[in-house]
């Protein structure tokens, strides 16, 4: 048996030399995955203050108590925020003076962005509320809606994505989406008052645009007409913009970067929509013909 290991052993390090892409040894700077779902914990008790600690909040204490999160968060984001730097090759060379400065300005500008990100949330929470009628009271859509924790961790990814964080806004936006089954790359501009029904199987992709009160159900994809080009499409505007109080019902496709969706349409299930459609437009599929058979 120990030899069966030893043997077993000796192959597997041998496949480090030949398989180098998915070997990550000798490198001192590799961000850490369970440290950057930390501070989304943390993240989440800053934003919603009183919802998710083991012990009610004074208002008394309440300055300490953010502080203490504000101090630790920023802590870990700038060590995760040099490493993930050092992980891109173009600023493996970069004095280490000047990359600290660098992860620094980026981290506290982040810090700062949190009051925006707690304005468009608690927008999205009400649009949650107004848009469900399974819904009896704010305080459940923030506890249990699995939407409102993808969309809480897509804005906090979007500030570090905007800020051109590698790495981690992807690992955050990722994690929500092994937890949801909704897949909102950080990329992805999202106005207030967003509303995510359901949930599960929605993929929004890394160009979309989406205005103000728009509202989609489980199914939707917003997404890329082809990826056959690789990546020879990086950077060009591949996904649709969905404009002010646009709703889309489950199952529905929405294609392409130069698709389009007015203001006031409706979107209804399992469409697949390539192509622009004007404002206060319903969009149906025509019902396939059902035929129904007594049993004898």
């Amino acid at each position: 048996m120990a030899e069966d290991i030893n043997q077993i052993v000796e192959s597997i390090v041998e496949s480090y030399d030949r398989h180098q892409i998915i070997t990550k040894i000798d490198r001192e700077s590799q961000p850490n995955k369970s440290i950057i779902v930390d501070a989304i914990d943390k993240l989440q008790k800053i934003i919603f203050p009183g919802f998710f600690e083991e012990k009610n909040l004074k208002r008394e204490y309440i300055r300490f108590y953010v502080g203490e999160l504000c101090e630790d968060v920023e802590y870990n984001l700038n060590k995760q925020i040099a490493k993930a730097f050092l992980c891109c090759k173009k600023y493996q060379e970069v004095p280490s003076k000047e990359l600290k400065n660098k992860t620094e300005t980026i981290t506290n500008e982040f810090m700062q962005k949190i009051p925006k990100i707690r304005e468009y949330l608690e927008t999205d929470v009400q649009a949650a509320y107004e848009g469900d009628p399974a819904a009896y009271s704010m305080d459940e859509i923030i506890y249990s809606y699995p939407g409102i924790y993808a969309i809480m961790v897509s804005r906090i990814a979007h500030e570090l994505h905007l800020l051109n964080v590698p790495l981690i806004p992807r690992i955050m936006t990722e994690h929500a989406h092994s937890i949801t089954g909704i897949d909102i790359h950080p990329g992805a501009s999202i106005g207030k008052y967003f509303f995510i029904d359901h949930g599960t199987g929605i993929v929004i992709g890394e160009t979309t645009v989406i205005g103000e009160h728009v509202k989609i159900y489980q199914g939707v994809t917003l997404g890329g007409l082809s990826t056959s080009g690789g990546q020879g499409l990086k950077g060009t505007k591949r996904h649709p913009n969905i404009e002010d109080y646009v709703t889309i019902y489950s199952g529905a496709s929405i294609l392409g970067g130069e698709t389009t969706i007015g203001e006031g349409t409706v979107i209804g299930g399992n469409a697949f929509v390539t192509k622009s459609v004007s404002a206060n437009t319903k969009v149906i599929v025509k019902n396939p013909e059902l035929k129904f058979k007594q049993e004898v």
